[in-house]
């Protein structure tokens, strides 16, 4: 029990910083991961990341450099930021930065600590679904990735500016629509 009262004890100071908001929902989550490997509490999964799981190849209805482009932002939307894209910048101060390491470290002890008291967990995460469920979910990311890849370079390919493109792809003449 001495773990769970040091790591209130460090939240507290935590809580009142500037990104209390995000650190509550952070403890919430933390303190909740047991129902995660209970298997209680699923992840969900976007749509457009099953369609891409289905089939990341498909061109069906991406005739053109706008429809590309608009299956591009739907990815960026479920999976974040392209690795091609630069970081947005976020203007914070050093000292906001290590307030918000410090927030990590401290929810993930958190996690670790919640999670640490089921015995066997493996096991009962296998047992439970919850592990065969985290694979599927880590697969749809992957073929999202990877779709978001292809669709890139097809829309490279037919000389179409980002996002159906890379950020970095600049079209040669005009591009097409």
């Amino acid at each position: 029990m001495r773990p769970l009262l040091f790591l209130a004890l460090v939240s507290i100071p935590l809580a009142g910083c500037a990104g209390a908001s995000d650190f509550g929902a952070g403890v919430g989550a933390a303190v909740t991961a047991p129902l995660d490997d209970l298997n209680l509490r699923r992840q969900y999964i976007p749509t457009v990341l099953l369609q891409a799981e289905a089939n990341p190849y498909d061109l069906r209805n991406l005739d053109q450099c706008s429809t590309i482009g608009a299956e591009v932002v739907r990815l960026d939307e479920a999976l974040g930021p392209d690795l091609d894209e630069p970081p947005a910048p976020d203007g914070s101060t050093m000292g906001e930065r290590a307030r918000d390491a410090a927030s990590k470290a401290a929810l993930d002890a958190i996690r670790d600590t919640t999670t640490d008291f089921i015995p066997g967990r493996s096991w009962v995460r296998r047992l439970s679904g919850a592990e065969q469920h985290s694979r599927h979910v880590q697969a749809a990311i992957q073929a999202g990735r990877m779709r978001r890849a292809f669709l890139k370079g097809v829309g490279m390919n037919r000389n179409c500016a980002p996002p159906a493109a890379p950020g970095w792809f600049r079209p040669r003449g005009r591009s097409q629509r």
